[in-house]
């Protein structure tokens, strides 16, 4: 069906007025942007087709004008339009993320950050927190889940997730379910590897605190974390 076969209620223009934004898909979203279709296809349709060059919605950012006027019924015009708008919607997200993150610089800053994330759990959850060089935090990532004294990590993993993220640097934490935060054995020797990982690649590991519901235990304070 047509867009002017469509009832006037059921167009994307007066269903952003009669429902609002967060109540259009994707495509009826890039209908708005795109304002008309081509000889044959309607609007809807060319939305459509732009979203099957992509795997998930936040790939529209990486779409080139080359990309987009290769679809059939897109000229510069509406291809400029469309990528004008993508990197408005970028710049504005990217703000939002600059203004809501947080800087922790000390240990305690990071047990209250993380206390209540892990209250009361019964297996141990080891996070990695990534910072950016400004020690802006940028993510906040669950990597493992253990048993009930002990969590498997990698380092492969740990590392993986700082490349995605473009950090710069590192801490990790896990919680201990016994309330003891003193390191074991094991806790010693994966610090140990992280860091020494860490400094190969450039990406420090500037801590690692294990903590309980009232407790924590720094690497760093207890100058654990060997140069």
């Amino acid at each position: 069906m047509i867009l002017e076969e469509l009832p006037k209620s059921e167009r994307p223009r007066e269903r952003f007025l009669n429902y609002g934004k967060d109540y259009l898909s994707n495509e009826e979203l890039l209908a708005i942007i795109l304002k008309t279709g081509t000889r044959g296809k309607s609007v809807k349709e060319l939305s459509m087709e732009v979203l099957k060059e992509i795997n998930k919605v936040e790939d529209l950012q990486e779409l080139s004008m080359e990309k987009i006027t290769k679809i059939n019924g897109i000229g510069k015009v509406k291809a400029i339009e469309l990528i004008a708008s993508i990197e408005l919607g970028k710049r504005i997200c990217l703000s939002c993320e600059e203004r809501n993150r947080k800087k922790l610089q000390q240990p305690k800053e990071i047990f209250e950050e993380m206390r209540y994330l892990l209250r009361r759990k019964k297996q141990e959850h080891f996070y990695c927190l990534y910072f950016n060089s400004k020690r802006e935090l940028i993510e906040k990532k669950l990597l493992f889940i253990g048993t009930t004294n002990r969590s498997i990590v990698h380092p492969r993993e740990v590392f993986k997730e700082a490349y995605l993220s473009s950090a710069a640097s590192i801490i990790c934490v896990h919680n201990h379910p016994s309330g003891d935060v003193t390191p074991s054995r094991e806790d010693i020797y994966l610090t140990e590897k992280l860091v020494e990982i860490g400094r190969m690649n450039g990406i420090p590991i500037t801590d690692h605190i294990i903590i309980s519901d009232n407790a924590y235990y720094s690497f760093c304070e207890h100058r654990m974390l060997k140069e």
